[in-house]
């Protein structure tokens, strides 16, 4: 968003006509800085930000407890590192063009609510059902198998499944 501003910047103080403009640095996308709520949460939202993937400091932020990146254009699988947010409790990859979960997310042991509504989901990952502490699985909008999360489900008889 600055570098963009900064461009813009740059074409209106140049004005029409002129044909080259300085160079403005760039750098990688990194997320903005985790936001504690007065619950104490720490929470980071990266949601609507055009993602095409999570940016790879998110992983190292193992204190989190809410990620959401949803509305963004997120494709493939989540990468694998997303695993390591071992404090994780609540995760919204709602909204995207995901086709696949990763099976690490099997190992967030303290996930509370996993949304991955509205996505583009064709097969979901056994490990979910390691999952104990999941109160919610949203997966409504997806073409996954319905065999899969049948076997998920089973698993997890304590989880309100949403279709």
């Amino acid at each position: 968003m600055k570098i963009y501003l900064a461009a813009l910047l740059v074409v209106a103080t140049l004005g029409a006509g002129c044909s080259t403009a300085p160079a403005v640095p760039t750098r990688p996308l990194q997320a903005p800085p985790v936001a504690q709520e007065p619950s104490g949460t720490t929470t980071l939202d990266l949601s609507g930000k055009g993602l095409t993937s999570i940016p790879a400091d998110v992983f190292t932020r193992t204190d989190l407890e809410r990620l959401d990146v949803s509305e963004n254009r997120l494709t493939g699988a989540p990468q694998s590192q997303i695993g390591q947010l071992e404090n994780l409790k609540f995760l919204d990859l709602s909204n995207n063009s995901l086709t696949g979960l990763p099976a690490e997310l099997g190992r967030l042991s303290k996930l509370e609510t996993l949304d991955a509504s509205n996505n583009k989901l064709t097969g979901l990952p056994m490990e979910l059902g390691n999952l104990k502490q999941l109160r919610v699985l949203d997966v409504s909008g997806n073409n996954y198998s319905k065999q899969d999360l049948d076997q998920i489900a089973a698993k997890l008889p304590n989880t309100e499944i949403r279709r």
